[in-house]
Parts: structure tokens; C-alpha cells; sequence
């Protein structure tokens, strides 16, 4: 049981430090679709989050949870990290608002004053109030739902095929996700026009399905990593313990 658990606590602690690493990544915009390609569906460059290169792992490894230690474990993993992402946000606001010492501008030669160097903090650790509603938001809900729907073809294929309820859950609670955040923030916070919403919203929908698809080797290897490792039994084997 104790090696069951300290498994099941190694995947958390990964859990929350990917999705924490989401968050500080997402600040970043990189250009997708760009203008050079030949113009197709969206006619023009299309900007998306580097959070988009995180955020696919954590329902890798809500998947691995799901089906290795049970529904159960999984909302909890999917609750702690939600609690532990608003404490790291809480932190950050603290750390921004401390005043910044001589010693630290000094100690870095890119940067010719305290205020230069604060800027340059703030530009990466501040996140806008509608950002953090919309992604978390979006967050809770596609976790809790790819959950579910992982467990419901899991009861249809009776166990069997793994990478279709992977792939079915991965994808469904991507779109909701998906919408939700890009809706909120760009369409209703920052009141970008909606036809230029759709279009961000249909290329980070590509990305994220092409992600999926791509991480289906690493759960099927995640999943007998942690089975291994935890020494708990395969699925020929009946157990109710952890679930």
C-alpha cells in the first residue's frame, strides 16, 4: 500500500507542477499557421499560447490516474491541482509587490535599473484577472469531464482499448476546454471580434487534437510504468482498493 501511494503521490506532485508551469508558460505567444503557409482555413497568421505545449500532459496524466487508481483519485488530483494553481497565483501577487533591491539589478548585466528589471518581472509573472478566470475555469471544467468520459468508455469497451477511451475523453474535453477559455478571454475580456475568436479557437483545437493523438504511446507506457512500479495488478486481475 505504501508504494501504491508513493507512486500515486509522484504523479500529483508532476500533475501540479505542469499545470503550475501552464499558467507561468502561457504568458508567452508563439505564431502558428503563419502567413507563409499556403492560406486555407484561416487565411491569416494565427497567434496561440505556449501553454498549449503543457497543458495536453496533464490529461495524459489525469488518463494514467483514471485508469490505473480510479475515478476517485483522479478528482482529487484534478481538485489539488485547482487549489494549488490559486495558491501559486496568490504567491506571485505577493512576489510582485515586494519592492526590488539595488543588489538584484546589479547582479544581472541586461538590466541598468531596479525599475527595468521589475518591468521585465512583472511582463512575465502578471497575468490579467480575465485570463486566470477563463483558463481556470476552462481547466476545472474539461478535467472533471474527461474524467467522466473516460470512465464511460471504459464501462462501453469493458476495460478493453485503451487508446480509444484516451482518445475519445482527450478530445471532447479539449473543445469544451478550448471554447470555454478563449471565449472568455479573448472574446468577452479583451472583446477581440468573434470571427478572429473562432479561428484561434479552431487552430488551438488542431494543436491540441494533433497532441493527443500524438501522447497515445506515452499512456499506454504510463500506464504500465505506473502499474509496475506501484506493483499493483493488471487488468486480468480485480482490485477495488484504490477506486
Amino acid at each position: 500500500m505504501e508504494r501504491q501511494e508513493a507512486v500515486f503521490s509522484v504523479l500529483m506532485a508532476a500533475f501540479v507542477v505542469v499545470l503550475v508551469m501552464t499558467n507561468v508558460m502561457g504568458v508567452k505567444l508563439f505564431l502558428a499557421f503563419p502567413e507563409s503557409l499556403p492560406q486555407g482555413i484561416f487565411g491569416e497568421a494565427i497567434t496561440l499560447t505556449a501553454g498549449l505545449i503543457t497543458y495536453p500532459i496533464t490529461f495524459l496524466l489525469t488518463d494514467v490516474v483514471c485508469e490505473v487508481y480510479g475515478r476517485r483519485r483522479a478528482n482529487l488530483m484534478v481538485v489539488t491541482g485547482f487549489a494549488m494553481s490559486l495558491l501559486v497565483l496568490v504567491l506571485i501577487q505577493i512576489a510582485l509587490v515586494l519592492p526590488g533591491s539595488p543588489v538584484w539589478a546589479g547582479a544581472n548585466p541586461n538590466y541598468d535599473s531596479v525599475a527595468e528589471i521589475q518591468m521585465a518581472y512583472e511582463s512575465v509573472f502578471t497575468l490579467p484577472g480575465m485570463l486566470i478566470f477563463g483558463s481556470m475555469t476552462a481547466y476545472l471544467v474539461a478535467q472533471l469531464i474527461d474524467i467522466r468520459l473516460f470512465h464511460f468508455w471504459k464501462r462501453v469497451t469493458r476495460g478493453r482499448h485503451l487508446w480509444l477511451r484516451n482518445n475519445a475523453s482527450t478530445t471532447i474535453s479539449q473543445l469544451v476546454d478550448t471554447i470555454v477559455v478563449n471565449s472568455i478571454f479573448l472574446g468577452f475580456g479583451l472583446g477581440i471580434p468573434w470571427d478572429t475568436v473562432a479561428k484561434i479557437i479552431i487552430a488551438s483545437y488542431i494543436f491540441k487534437v494533433l497532441l493527443a493523438i500524438a501522447d497515445t504511446p506515452f499512456i499506454y507506457l504510463g500506464v504500465h510504468l505506473t502499474r509496475k512500479f506501484a506493483r499493483l495488478p493488471t487488468p486480468d486481475e480485480k482490485v477495488d482498493i484504490l477506486v
